[in-house]
């Protein structure tokens, strides 16, 4: 414990890399890449993935998959229908067994949730915003 708390008071105390050098001799490598030698270390490049579209200025990841399309599902065949496009499985059966239960009179909720969904978006399954 004594030398750790030498050799951090020295390197907090250092000021310049001549000085930092002497901390390192004795510990095995990988050292600092500023205290090595001059030859920089080469390293592969990170591989080039394409980023999800985000919202403008929020920072949101955005779903493939569009608001307009999931309200005009959920009104013009009401029974679920928008919640299985954006990936909603449970809602969805629940509001085709509601549908069907109540003999049509269910539908009322997924042409609701259809108004909802084109007035204020929504998400997917995974959590993503609906695009515009």
């Amino acid at each position: 414990m004594h030398e750790y708390e030498d050799r951090v008071g020295r390197a907090s105390a250092a000021r310049t890399l001549s000085e930092l050098r002497p901390l390192f001799a004795d510990l095995p490598p990988p050292h600092p890449p500023a205290l090595g030698p001059s030859m920089p270390m080469t390293m592969p490049p990170p591989p080039v993935v394409a980023a999800p579209p985000m919202v403008p200025m929020a920072g949101y990841e955005m779903s493939s998959k569009s608001k307009l399309a999931a309200g005009l599902l959920q009104i013009l065949l009401p029974f679920g229908v928008g919640r299985f496009y954006t990936g909603h499985v449970g809602i969805g059966l629940a509001q085709l067994i509601v549908t069907f239960v109540t003999c049509g009179a269910g539908a009322l909720w997924p042409f609701i949730d259809g108004i909802v969904l084109l007035i204020n978006g929504g998400t997917d399954s995974h959590g993503r915003r609906l695009l515009e």
